[in-house]
This record gives structure tokens, sequence and C-alpha cells, in this order.
């Protein structure tokens, strides 16, 4: 009997009787990170990171939680479970599983390059891993974030001086909240579309610290949102709601921006290859890092990931799962058009 087996409700660890990140409810799931297609509702109680609790209160509203720090160990019937920081947004966190001297790691989602807010990527040794590849071919190699950053500064005083709105798209959570720290040397009042505004409330009421906003309003003067900066969630590009900020530019914040296709098919101004997810290179490196001998690869590249390693030597496997689809979809649950 494998320590985790690939059910159709999702990972399930049969010594402890507990689901990881089930896409179906189940009596208890432990829960890697606050987005909507990790965290799901209708589980009869969660266990996941302080810092994710307030996140999933304000998505699935009042629930059994239960939270833990990371490397705190936790006993489930005889399993040792831990949770250590995983990178990808705000309390993310990847999953350490020990019984009888086998350990595996469910990564969840992950990033390597510490974004300043989300808790650095830590290795975690283990027999058998698993790890997404959402962006698990060789052309996705990210720049530094401070590069990017810049960059996006630039864009923003370039549409200033042509007396332009900023729209930069982002996801809620997680991507938002770098745009932020991306923005905040410009001393700029930033604008929040409802959806981002409400997560970032719950950022705050769990105790981060963030940058001032403004949320935006039916009642907003549109004189001030002339040449402003605007953060929306992806669901608001396109709609009648950008029309209050002619004229404006639309920048899109996405691993996906790396292939140039893609930023004339969305239609929009700019795109900045901003991701929450490791890039082929930080795939690999946390692989290698875990001294795994067995990997199981889910969402994304995973065919292609797979047979990589494979090919380098190391047994690997894709499992089907119900996860991601595209880089995130974590506006879903909580939306609010302004």
């Amino acid at each position: 009997m494998a320590l985790i087996e690939f059910s159709n409700r999702g990972l399930y660890c049969p010594p402890g009787d507990f689901y990881i990140d089930p896409w179906k409810p189940v009596n208890k799931a432990v829960i890697t990170h606050a987005h909507s297609d990790h965290a799901r509702p209708g589980s009869a109680y969660y266990l996941c990171h302080h810092l994710t609790k307030p996140l999933l209160q304000a998505r699935l509203g009042d629930n059994n939680y239960e939270s833990s720090g990371w490397h705190e160990p936790i006993s489930i019937n005889g399993v040792k479970l831990s949770l250590h920081p995983a990178g990808h947004i705000i309390g993310s966190s990847q999953v350490r599983v020990e019984y009888n001297n086998e350990v595996w790691v469910v990564s969840g989602d992950y990033k390597t390059e510490n974004d300043g807010i989300s808790g650095a990527f830590e290795p975690v040794k283990c027999h058998v891993f698993i790890t997404e590849s959402t962006f698990g071919l060789p052309i996705y190699t990210w720049k530094k974030q401070e590069a990017i950053y810049s960059d996006i500064r630039q864009w923003i005083m370039y549409n200033k001086a042509q007396k332009k709105t900023s729209v930069l798209i982002a996801y809620s959570l997680g991507k938002a909240q770098r745009v932020l720290n991306a923005i905040a040397p410009l001393n700029e009042t930033v604008y929040l579309h409802g959806a981002i505004y409400n997560m970032h409330q719950a950022l705050l009421s769990a105790g981060l610290q963030l940058p001032a906003v403004e949320r935006i309003t039916p009642d907003t003067p549109k004189e001030k949102l002339r040449s402003a900066i605007v953060i929306a969630p992806p669901s608001a590009d396109g709609t009648p709601w950008m029309k209050r900020f002619n004229p404006y530019s639309v920048g899109v914040c996405s691993g996906w921006m790396q292939v140039r296709g893609n930023v004339r098919r969305r239609n929009v101004d700019a795109g900045f290859v901003l991701s929450d997810h490791a890039d082929w290179n930080g795939l690999l490196s946390a692989v290698k890092a875990t001294g795994a001998e067995k990997v199981y690869v889910t969402h994304g590249f995973q065919s292609a990931f797979s047979r990589y390693l494979n090919e380098q030597g190391l047994w690997s496997a894709e499992v089907k799962t119900e996860y991601g689809g595209e880089e995130e979809t974590d506006e879903t649950i909580i939306k609010e058009e302004a």
C-alpha cells in the first residue's frame, strides 16, 4: 500500500485517513494553500498553515479549521505530518508525510525564487516527491523578480506621461500582493477592484503588512482615477467595468506572458512575466534538492516534465488531478464587481 494514493477525491493517505487538497468533500482535508483549485468547500475538517486559515475563512466561510506553523509535527493516526514553506503565495505549504520510516512530500504549487512575502521555498528530503509542472517546459525561464518590478514601474511612469491610467491584471491572491510591492517605491495611491480589496482586507486582518490602498466603488470620482494605478483580476478585463478608466493601458502579470503570442491574443498593451510558479529550472532544482527516488508529476505540462525526468534516470510518472487549468483560478470564489 502506497503512503499516498491517487483517488477520485484527491491525494489520500490511507494510514492517516486524510486527504491533501481534495477536490471533493471529505472528512479530513489538509490544504497546501488557499487558491480555489486546491481549497474546495464541503469538507468536515481543514488543516492548514496559520496564514492560510483566514484566507479559507474568507473564501469558504465558517468551518472546522485547525492551523499549524511550518516545521511543527502533527500526528494523525500515527502518521507524522508537518508543513514546510512552498513560496507560492502567502501561507502556501508543502506537506511532509512520514510513516514507517517512509517520507512523501506533496508540494502543492510552489516557486523557488523568494518573493519576500510568501516564505522562501524550502526543499524537503523525501523518498517520494509529488510536484506540480504548471510551467514544465524549457521555454519558461523567468527573469529576476526585481527586474520585472522595474519594468512594471517604468511602464506606469510612461503611461502617466501619456495621461493614461495603468490597469494591471493580476490574480487576487498572490499576484496582486506582489504587484503592490512592485509599485510601492512610486509612492502613488493604488486603487483596487473589489475582489482584490476583499482579499487585501483578509490579509491585513491576518496581521500582514501591506501598502495602503483605496477600493474602487461606483462613487469613486473619475478624476481620481485619471492617470492612476489600478489592480484588477482577470475577470474584470474586457468588461464594462473598465470603461471608467478611459484612456488606459492594460498590463497582464502572468507567466503565460513568456510566450509573445499570448500578449497579442489577449489584446493587451503589455505583458509582464510574473509567475507564482517555479519555472523550468526551478522545477528541476526543486526535484533534485529533495533527493527523491520517485517523482509523481501533477498538473501542468506533466507528460513532458515526467518524460524528461525519466530520460535523466529518475523514476517518474504523471498523475491526473483536478488542479490548475489556468495559472490560477483564484478569483472565482471571492468575486465582487466594484
